[in-house]
Order: C-alpha cells, then sequence, then structure tokens
C-alpha cells in the first residue's frame, strides 16, 4: 500500500540501531542512509521501507505494524526487540478480538513508539 513511511527521531542512533535489530528476523535491513538529517531507509522486499531521520521535534507516538510471515517470526521480533532496548507492549499470542487468526507481539521503541508484528495465518 505505501512506498515508504517516514518519521523523526529523537535519538537518530538510537533509534536505527533498535529498529535494525528488532526488525532483522523479518528480513530488514539498511539500502540506503545519508546525513542523520536525511536519515535511513530499511526494507525488506526493496519495494516499500521505513526510513527513520534525525530531528528534535517530539513527534506523536505512532503505531506501526509489520507483517510476518509466520509466527516464529512474531516472538523473533519480540525478542530482537526487547533486546535491541525495547519496553514489552504485549508478548507474542493471539488477539481475537481482532480475528482468530490475529497474532502479534508489542514493543515500545525508543521515542515511545507502538511498534507491532502481525501474522494473520493460521498456526502451521
Amino acid at each position: 500500500m505505501f512506498d515508504h513511511v517516514k518519521f523523526g527521531a529523537s535519538d537518530y542512533a538510537a533509534s536505527k540501531a533498535f529498529f535494525l535489530q528488532a526488525l532483522e528476523p523479518l528480513g530488514v535491513a539498511l539500502v540506503a542512509e545519508g546525513p542523520p538529517t536525511y536519515g535511513v531507509e530499511l526494507s525488506a522486499d526493496g519495494k516499500s521501507s521505513l526510513c527513520i531521520y534525525e530531528t528534535q521535534e517530539k513527534p506523536a507516538h505512532l503505531h506501526l505494524a509489520f507483517v510476518a510471515e509466520n509466527r516464529e517470526q512474531v516472538a523473533a521480533f519480540h525478542r530482537a526487540a526487547l533486546a535491541a532496548g525495547g519496553k514489552d507492549h504485549g508478548a507474542p499470542g493471539l488477539r481475537p478480538h481482532y480475528h482468530a487468526n490475529y497474532y502479534a507481539a508489542f514493543v515500545i521503541g525508543p521515542d515511545g513508539h507502538n511498534i507491532e508484528v502481525v501474522c494473520h495465518a493460521p498456526e502451521a
């Protein structure tokens, strides 16, 4: 649906490191980087990307949800995000109030953003 999403971070280095480590289980990697005020581009497929840049502005908190291919990726994201300094905001598990196979995990990132990884497929 989107080509890229770009948002500011108050600590560019910390946010870059957090997202690279937390999203690595989904195949996300650095694809381009300029000066911090321009930022970094991260992608798993080369078609859509997450872009982060340095700013002193304090933006409203975002809810960013990333698609996982399977439930193991959801759990791997949660472990990686916590290891990268994220704060638990919902352990991996089913969220049947969304739909029967909504399996997700939530972590609060460096700037207070709610980062989610979700798998919509039934358990393998």
